[in-house]
């Protein structure tokens, strides 16, 4: 899954673990029973690290034994993108990026009301740090929307 948050992600990866019977891994999920369900952003952002770290050991196990898998992390870099289809690739799996192009005043708007009704597996997320990690997002490509059999 690629996109900046309030795109739709993790609706998504929801949809698509029903419809491929696959495993879904949201980083979310398990950062609030793991730290608590008010985490500083610093303990937030040092937290996602080595939970999607400890996601990619269950995903690659999973992908060993032919199960679909589906990473909810976002994706925000083309490097970061390709890494991971490189280690899927080495496990004999194929890749897929399911990017959710969503404009700006759009994700505000989602936000806002997110925010507002917080769901008990999401954070609070600000204005300025969306804006602020708009500017780091990098789009995916044509090509690399492209699927890629194992």
């Amino acid at each position: 899954m690629c996109g900046l948050p309030g795109s739709g992600k993790t609706t998504k990866a929801k949809q698509l673990e029903r419809e491929r019977s696959a495993l879904r891994l949201t980083p979310d999920e398990w950062i609030r029973p793991l730290y608590g369900a008010s985490p500083t952003p610093e303990v937030l952002d040092a937290a996602r690290g080595p939970v999607e770290r400890l996601m990619w050991l269950v995903a690659a196990r999973a992908l060993g034994l032919h199960v679909n898998v589906i990473l909810d992390f976002g994706f925000w870099s083309q490097g970061e993108r390709e890494d991971f289809r490189r280690r899927a690739h080495e496990l004999g799996a194929g890749s897929e990026v399911c990017f959710l192009n969503v404009p700006q005043q759009e994700l505000l708007r989602r936000l806002t009301l997110r925010n507002a009704a917080l769901p008990a597996d999401a954070f609070q997320i600000s204005d300025a740090k969306l804006h602020e990690w708009s500017r780091v997002f990098e789009p995916p490509t044509e090509a690399e929307l492209a699927p890629r059999r194992a």
